[in-house]
């Protein structure tokens, strides 16, 4: 049957590339391989060049590939499954970029990508002294790794077993539905299913572009590791791996805490970190990353620690892989929001052979050399600083084995058949342990940098240290008696260990503020590290701050009505209901120390998706006028199975962010009123009743012009204006309008929503009367249940992650052999990134 309106070309094209790319990858692995086994220069040069010119191929390949599927999703052309899966009509343009990697098979591709452009990069500077000698062994690991990504997304059978997910599949292949038998189907495909409603975020577009940034460069220190093994030269790659690694840390690090924003932004539980399974999965390979940066150090400055480098290199990418796991698989689909389902027993195969062979592979050959690593077998002192750092980069990554561990109990529970279940306190159970991690990283980075290598004097340490202490002691006193902590959800016991955790993050913060100041003498290039160290202190105080003294301001109990019903797949199980407050519509009700009134909604872009906007006033108490007020739109998007998903809106100012949600609103398609109404005849100055009071009416006005209607004098309209007066003495106006145009008559009713209440004009009557219609609803007409957390200083947050992302920058300039031109370049556009990033998080 041949298929009417099909584009196949696009698809052939793009199915023809993954594989060129996929054979390209495997014959540049091949070729790199081998050439880093010649002694034999001429043959090492020739494997070279033919190397170079394969995973040039693959570059090309995987960009066209990238290209096709763009191409798809924004010509929606849904004869693919790919492009009927992820695109849509509604999506915004940017939104049809964010399609790519929605998928599966697109956020492989974007991870090939990202291999494709940092290996480009490798061979461009392959004459520089950080690349010198080592092209063949690390491209060797880029290489290989694009051989098992490709393989992926290759979708071809290989003796009756499928190898891949290809994104090039045809629709009527995919999906059993009569319309498929039609050589006509496509006519029946108005339009694709879009971007999960949840991902229709900017943050979307940015997040994950930066995190597989952030994957991918983990790449470059496990293939320097393993290229220090297999050429023999055990040391001398820590020198050109550490620019490499400082960059993936700052990349890894800001794609990590953007999600967060967005997590923050976008999802209702409250916050920006929550434990989840996939965050803690990302977390993990920084922490170990973290951990080998400094264990690097140490080795450049005395020779230790090389063991621990090599092992450290190796675990970070391989628990960038083993996250991939967990999140590709299915393996977390009920413990997590942001996992994927399960692509399919073939896919779950290639993953986990892709984590096994680098992970064990890995493994294995460290431990074969293990004994050959050069190691001074001298402990050191431990009034030396490589002392303090080696602790501090255990206390990483033994923190990181404390969360993957607890992270990966449904795979222990899958594999042994065990059926550990988890906390009741979740969160809880990570934050005990990760405050007294917090105290001890804190004071390390306090005190540490005044140490010297190899052996430190008491008086030179006591000299440098004294004062941070004392001004760190001055300045946490205040804070906690100007600004106490308000948490006692968990007790006396770990309000203690926060206030400490507050105090070691200060003391960091001063400390590392004075060693740029007092040592280094001001010179900003050379304190990368206390930069990044400063950041890394004020990132955590603010999240103690922001955290401790988090309030809920919606509460019912306090403030008044409460109807809590919530579906939202994202609102934690533990909230409590009575914190969530609900509003009539132009009803103001009191909110903390707001007057919040819901004045409308608004339907969103796509179908299905309500806004709501939230009026926030705060009065004189005596005066009445209003000192501040602003707008916040938080919206509804009701699914197919009638679930709500909330995305909230916050109110940012420089000292507190105002998060609100909705926890619930009224679905419009179950929410019919089938009350009548009744007429009733009234002259100018009369009263009539309704259940709940009475209504007056003051006059009758022709072609009203107000600031609700704007007729002119040759208009034919007539405004009832009435007061509406409740028993509780409450006041109302009410100003239905009947308007006529030539033998139409149109009547525009007018509601009263705190009285439940509609009136329309209905027409003039006898004498001076006219015949209003009331109608007395038996339910609330329109109403929100809300939830708003006022955060307090959590720009602290992202501003300590912008510092301790340039501090990093800052090292990796000094450490890499870039001209000065070149490295002012890098810091301008990595602070001119940093700081949009920030004008974003704060838009």
């Amino acid at each position: 049957m041949k298929f009417e309106g099909e584009h196949l070309l696009p698809g052939q094209l793009g199915h023809f590339f993954i594989i060129l790319s996929f054979i390209a990858s495997l014959l540049a692995t091949i070729a790199y391989f081998t050439a880093s086994r010649q002694t034999d220069l001429a043959v090492k040069n020739s494997w070279l060049r033919f190397a170079r010119a394969a995973f040039f191929i693959q570059v090309a390949g995987a960009l066209t590939v990238f290209s096709i599927i763009f191409y798809l999703c924004s010509h929606h052309l849904y004869e693919y499954m790919y492009a009927y899966k992820h695109a849509s009509k509604e999506l915004e343009y940017k939104y049809l970029l964010a399609c790519i990697w929605e998928g599966q098979e697109g956020s492989f591709l974007l991870w090939i990508i990202w291999h494709s452009v940092l290996g480009t990069i490798f061979i461009i500077r392959r004459n520089s002294t950080s690349v010198n000698g080592w092209e063949a062994p690390v491209m060797t690991i880029i290489s290989f790794a694009q051989f098992f990504l490709l393989m992926m997304i290759l979708g071809i059978y290989f003796f009756g077993v499928k190898i891949g997910n290809s994104p090039f599949t045809l629709t009527r292949n995919e999906l059993n539905a009569p319309i498929f038998d039609q050589p006509n189907y496509l006519s029946f495909l108005k339009d694709g299913m879009g971007l999960n409603i949840l991902l229709r975020n900017y943050w979307m577009v940015i997040h994950p572009p930066i995190l597989f940034l952030g994957f991918a460069s983990t790449t470059i220190p496990f293939a320097y590791a393993y290229a220090g093994l297999q050429t023999k030269r055990f040391g001398d790659w820590v020198k050109p791996v550490l620019p490499w690694a400082l960059f993936s840390a700052a990349i890894l690090g800001v794609g990590i805490m953007m999600g967060g924003k967005w997590a923050y932004e976008s999802l209702s539980f409250g916050g920006y970190w929550a434990w989840d399974p996939v965050e803690n999965a990302s977390l993990v390979p920084w922490l170990i990353l973290v951990a080998g940066l400094h264990t690097m150090v140490v080795y450049k400055a005395t020779g230790h620690s090389l063991r621990a480098t090599y092992l450290f290199s190796f675990l970070t990418m391989t628990f960038v892989l083993y996250s991939t796991f967990l999140t590709r698989t299915g393996v977390l689909g009920d413990t997590s929001v942001h996992a994927f389902t399960d692509a399919g027993k073939a896919i779950n195969v290639m993953i986990a052979l892709f984590v096994a062979v680098f992970t064990v592979g890995s493994l294995v050959y460290y431990g074969i050399n293990y004994k050959k690593i050069p190691a001074i077998h001298k402990e050191e002192n431990t009034n030396s600083r490589e002392f303090w750092m080696f602790i501090g980069s255990l206390v990483f990554f033994l923190t990181a084995m404390f969360i993957i561990a607890k992270t990966s109990v449904p795979v222990i529970n899958s594999t042994f058949g065990t059926s550990i279940a988890p906390p009741e306190k979740v969160e809880f159970s990570y934050n005990k342990v990760i405050v007294m991690i917090a105290i001890i990283i804190g004071m390390l980075t306090a005190f540490s940098q005044y140490l010297k290598y190899k052996d430190t004097k008491k008086q030179y340490l006591l000299k440098g240290i004294v004062l941070p202490t004392i001004v760190a002691i001055i300045l946490a006193t205040c804070l906690f008696i100007f600004y106490p902590f308000t948490y006692r959800k968990e007790g006396a016991g770990f309000l203690i260990a926060i206030y400490i955790a507050a105090f070691a993050t200060i003391y960091a913060l001063v400390a590392n503020t004075f060693y740029i100041w007092r040592v280094l003498k001001g010179k900003v290039m050379n304190a990368g590290a206390s930069i990044a160290h400063a950041g890394f202190a004020l990132m955590i105080l603010g999240m103690i701050i922001s955290s401790s003294n988090k309030v809920v301001i919606s509460d019912s109990r306090v403030n008044g009505l409460n109807i809590p019903v919530s579906k939202d797949p994202m609102t934690k199980q533990e909230d409590n209901p009575q914190e969530n407050l609900t509003l009539i519509r132009q009803l103001p009700t009191r909110m903390g120390e707001y007057e919040v009134t819901y004045q409308s909604d608004s339907a969103g872009h796509e179908k299905g998706r309500k806004f709501f906007k939230l009026l926030f006033e705060k009065k004189d108490p005596v005066t009445k006028d209003v000192s501040q007020s602003f707008y916040v739109s938080p919206d509804v998007y009701v699914m197919k199975d009638n679930n709500m998903s909330s995305n909230p809106d916050t109110k940012s100012y420089l000292s507190k962010d105002i998060f609100t949600y909705i926890s619930y609103a009224l679905n419009d398609a179950n929410n019919v009123d089938t009350t009548k109404f009744k007429d009733t005849e009234i002259a100018e100055g009369d009263t009539a009743f309704y259940s709940n009071g009475i209504m007056i009416l003051n006059k009758v006005v022709r072609n009203p012009n107000n600031a609700k209607y704007h007729y002119g004098p040759n208009d034919l309209a007539l405004m009832a204006d009435i007061t509406v007066i409740a028993r509780d003495g409450a006041r109302f106006k009410a100003m239905p309008v009947v308007e006529v145009k030539g033998m139409d008559a149109t009547k525009y009713d007018d509601t009263l929503y705190a009285q439940n209440l509609f009136v329309r004009f209905e027409g003039v009557g006898e004498g001076n009367k006219i015949r209003l219609g009331v109608k007395e609803s038996d339910r609330l007409i329109d109403f929100v249940t809300v939830k708003s957390y006022i955060f307090p200083y959590i720009n602290i947050v992202w501003l300590g992650l912008i510092v301790m992302a340039l501090g990093l920058v800052l090292s990796m300039i000094r450490r890499a052999t870039f001209s000065t031109v070149q490295s002012a370049v890098i810091l301008i556009l990595a602070a001119a990134g940093l700081f949009y990033m920030f004008l974003l998080a704060n838009s």
